[in-house]
């Protein structure tokens, strides 16, 4: 499907009528601006252990995933299993991370705090809700999700790429996983919301969205492509001059 302009725009009178009952949101990516740094660091462990591997590999290869499903393709990946000392550098960033927060994505504040109060919305995402609920009192959005923030590794059997924390979200709020919209970052994300049937955005808005990733999402089925909030602001029918760089 195409991710141009045009293909977004032909459909403003069906976005304007709110043709969806629900919106969806992934976190790390969508929200907070913690991939690129994320997958960084991640490549940087990887490195110091024996393993050399690039961010841009980095993403490739695992963004997306968590627990075990992380966990295994590394170890596919290495051909080993995973070191104790992978775990223990994990853990001491993740600690860093949660005690100094992260930046929003660019829009992703206003744009959420634009939304209407009574429009049922959910998180879906890979990480735990510890992470997600931290960095949301962080940057003033909890109260605006609680208690729809549901984690892949908590809430569910079967992580993303597996479409089970979206269909769980759904029936959350009590919206038709048909009548929902979900905006997911990353290929294994993109792969799960495009299974569970609903409609998905791909937003390139995240600092780790370099080039060709569009493309990727698109080729994935993502039957939008963005890239920024404000443009998502202007297919839901906000007014997109609400949505800053906040």
């Amino acid at each position: 499907m195409s991710a141009s302009g045009p293909r977004c725009s032909a459909r403003a009178e069906e976005r304007i009528d709110m043709r969806f009952e629900g919106i969806i949101f992934d976190f790390d990516g969508v929200l907070v601006d913690s991939e690129f740094v994320g997958t960084a660091h991640l490549a940087d462990v990887l490195t110091r252990l024996g393993h050399p591997i690039t961010p841009e590999e980095a993403a490739a290869r695992f963004m997306g995933l968590a627990g075990k499903d992380f966990l295994d393709a590394i170890a596919d990946w290495r051909g080993a299993p995973v070191p104790e000392e992978f775990h223990a550098l994990r853990a001491e960033e993740d600690a860093r991370v949660l005690a100094e927060g992260i930046v929003a994505v660019t829009g992703a504040i206003d744009f959420i705090r634009s939304l209407p109060a009574d429009l049922p919305k959910a998180i879906a995402s890979s990480s735990s809700t510890r992470w997600i609920t931290t960095h949301l009192d962080h940057l003033g959005l909890r109260s605006m999700f609680a208690p729809h923030i549901y984690s892949g590794r908590e809430h569910v059997t079967r992580g993303k790429p597996a479409p089970d924390v979206y269909l769980h979200a759904a029936a959350a709020i009590g919206v038709d996983i048909g009548r929902t919209v979900i905006v997911e970052d990353s290929p294994v994300g993109v792969t799960g919301a495009v299974a569970s049937g609903a409609e998905v955005v791909g937003l390139c808005a995240g600092t780790h969205c370099g080039v060709g990733h569009r493309e990727r999402l698109s080729a994935l089925g993502a039957h939008h492509i963005v890239g920024s909030f404000a443009e998502l602001a202007d297919w839901v029918g906000l007014n997109a001059a609400l949505v800053k760089a906040r």
